[in-house]
């Protein structure tokens, strides 16, 4: 689809416009920091705004730089991470902390290609670096950026369930469209203001208020293989344990077979978010 000129300039001044009076003020946005952007890129994956400031602020106090990240041991970094879960999340930004400072003198690259292997970035968080830190005008197609581009643009796609070809079709528009909609010199504010319109304004036009979305919960249910393996992690941040000791403390807390808890236990080990030692003793990897 092509917009014209006109379209263009007009939902420009739609969301911009809205965003003038609404626009959030988030500590990420008050840095060109690569380092601290990605940090709040990998926090805000999956987990909410509200959340996430608090163990930003955390984060960014106890590992100020990237090079003060790689070189805190991935213990120190899973117990600051407390809280937010998805760990491995918090092991992906050591990895990448780590490659950095390792292989690019802690300056971060300037291009999508490079950035798009470091640990736990793909696409999506490449261009966002881009943007925010380096205000490229790459479009950037996140969850709320693909609902507002789809509602204001595909309406009838929308409110349909797409085989999976026209899905992978419809995506591809959007991402034409998104870099259509790129005002010249102006990438970094236009990209805020789409992520608070969708975040904020199309979240209450498609629920008819915030009330409702707000009760989504991430807490993983307590049968999910997420809900014990964040516990196993909440328990090592206290301390090591034996691992026969920490079986049998959580069969009698959460009544699991230990079959059940070796399984986790071997999931955790595989991710690198837990060491065994000949012993048996278990602690968060140093």
């Amino acid at each position: 689809m092509k917009l014209s000129k006109k379209q263009i300039i007009s939902f420009h001044q739609k969301i911009f416009l809205w965003w003038k009076t609404h626009r959030r003020d988030l500590p990420w946005r008050r840095t060109r920091d690569p380092y601290r952007i990605m940090v709040s890129e990998v926090m805000l994956q999956q987990t909410q705004v509200l959340r996430v400031l608090p163990k930003y602020a955390e984060f960014i106090e106890r590992f100020p730089t990237v090079c003060d990240l790689a070189q805190a041991t991935p213990a120190d970094v899973l117990r600051v991470w407390k809280g937010m879960g998805y760990n491995r999340r918090a092991l992906y930004l050591h990895r990448t902390a780590k490659i950095i400072c390792d292989q690019y003198n802690g300056h971060f690259p300037m291009n999508c290609e490079l950035l798009n292997k470091l640990p736990g970035l793909g696409t999506y968080t490449a261009r966002a670096l881009l943007v925010f830190a380096y205000e490229k005008e790459v479009p950037l197609v996140d969850t709320n950026i693909r609902q507002i581009i789809t509602h204001f643009f595909f309406p009838k796609q929308a409110q349909a369930r797409l085989p999976a070809r026209q899905g992978r079709a419809l995506e591809k528009e959007i991402e034409d469209i998104a870099r259509q909609l790129i005002p010249p010199g102006k990438s970094w504010e236009w990209h805020q203001a789409l992520m608070d319109y969708g975040a904020l304004r199309l979240v209450r036009a498609r629920s008819g208020s915030l009330t409702k979305v707000s009760r989504r919960t991430s807490i993983p249910f307590r049968d999910s293989n997420r809900f014990y393996r964040g516990r196993i992690i909440d328990r090592l941040r206290e301390g090591e344990a034996k691992e026969s000791n920490l079986i049998k403390e959580f069969k009698k807390k959460y009544a699991k077979p230990a079959s059940f808890l070796q399984s986790i236990l071997q999931g955790l080990e595989a991710d690198g978010l837990i060491t065994r030692s000949k012993a048996g003793i278990i602690t968060l990897p140093e």
